[in-house]
């Protein structure tokens, strides 16, 4: 039971150096590593969210209004960074088929401590879509929880999304560190 959790989001290849990489998501890996083995050092539960897509993605929703293919299931593009993935070590990998995961609060829920006050901080891509979901969606089921997203842990599509993405999340209650 922890009460103390590092949510990484979506360190995949394709949103890094693959088909949606930027030079902002390739800047943020050092620290995103080290941040994980800060957390993980000091017994932090760290949970790994994976955006994960079937081979027909350009025929969903999603890929109708984001007609990139990424993140296929069992892809190079799909799997965390390596440096990454070495950092979470035994983490949990959590794959979600959209932007932000309905199964990490009940998760998070089944693993935190009784009594504790809990601390949910998210680093990881893209801000803008899946960090700021995830985001949201921790502090409508937490909202007494201390909530953060760690700004230099994360990168946006463009920085001018990041931004609107850390003044959303800040206006919502979420502290941005």
């Amino acid at each position: 039971m922890n009460d103390r959790f590092l949510i990484v989001v979506d360190m995949q290849n394709d949103f890094i150096d693959g088909s949606l990489g930027t030079e902002e998501a390739r800047a943020i890996v050092p620290a995103a590593v080290e941040r994980i083995r800060g957390c993980r050092a000091a017994g932090w539960d760290v949970i790994a969210t994976l955006d994960t897509h079937r081979p027909d993605y350009l025929n969903t929703s999603e890929g109708r209004k984001l007609p990139v293919r990424h993140c296929i299931r069992g892809t190079v593009g799909w799997r965390v960074q390596s440096e990454v993935m070495e950092a979470l070590g035994d983490s949990l990998l959590l794959e979600k088929p959209t932007f932000g995961s309905v199964q990490l609060p009940e998760i998070i829920r089944r693993r935190a401590g009784a009594g504790g006050e809990l601390t949910i901080e998210l680093i990881g891509l893209c801000t803008d879509i899946c960090v700021v979901s995830n985001a949201l969606l921790l502090k409508a089921h937490f909202p007494e929880a201390s909530i953060s997203v760690r700004r230099g842990c994360c990168a946006g599509v463009t920085p001018e999304l990041l931004e609107a993405a850390l003044a959303t999340m800040a206006s919502c209650q979420i502290d941005i560190l």
